[in-house]
């Protein structure tokens, strides 16, 4: 079985303010097989990076990936997604389910987190969108 890495990154200017994804999906081999990069509106810089994470992950369903590794400098999300943090805020649950729901459709599934220095392919589309 083929496990891809996806890192996934959320960026907001003004907290909260114009916000932007950004994904980054490697193969097997570390190849660059797929990317995201846009604008979700205003937002927080949690939302965005929990709108990063459900996008990857319903990419990776989409393209029938069944094993997947998340990378992600979010701590908070991170924990949240493995249970270690509760969900407190209303908007964010509503993508934690999300993200929770996408994750059992994988054979395999892995979460973590990252220094943002391992994360840049991610903060670069995020930025990139932020720019356009």
């Amino acid at each position: 079985m083929k496990k891809y890495r996806i890192f996934v990154d959320g960026a907001s200017r003004g907290n909260p303010g114009q916000a932007s994804i950004g994904v980054s999906i490697l193969n097997a081999d570390g190849e660059e097989i797929g990317s995201i990069s846009k604008k979700i509106g205003k937002a927080t810089n949690n939302v965005a990076e929990y709108s990063a994470l459900v996008e990857a992950l319903e990419w990776a369903k989409e393209q029938s990936l069944d094993s997947v590794e998340v990378l992600a400098d979010s701590e908070l999300m991170v924990k949240q997604i493995k249970k270690e943090y509760r969900v407190k805020d209303p908007t964010l649950k509503v993508k934690w389910e999300r993200a929770t729901k996408a994750i059992l459709s994988f054979k395999s599934f892995t979460i973590k987190h990252v220094p943002r220095a391992q994360n840049k392919r991610a903060d670069e589309l995020a930025n990139l969108a932020l720019d356009s």
